[in-house]
């Protein structure tokens, strides 16, 4: 089950503050520019894990998210 498409707007929600990643992209909006797929999938046992969503972010990077770290704005 696929989430969000290519162009839907998204808010990057990372509540865990201890994940690296936490203090640069939390609550940080962006546009899905690309959806591609690998085989995480396979190694945690859920099937949404093998999509990864390219984000847009408005200040300009484009940076990769799992489903699990993406909301509607």
């Amino acid at each position: 089950m696929q989430r969000f498409s290519e162009g839907d707007r998204v808010r990057v929600d990372i509540p865990d503050e201890t994940d690296p990643d936490h203090e640069r992209y939390h609550g940080e909006h962006g546009t899905v520019v690309t959806i591609l797929e690998d085989d995480a999938g396979r190694a945690t046992g859920d099937e949404r894990d093998s999509l990864l969503f390219r984000v847009e972010l408005e200040e300009g990077s484009v940076e990769d998210f799992r489903w699990r770290d993406l909301r509607p704005p």
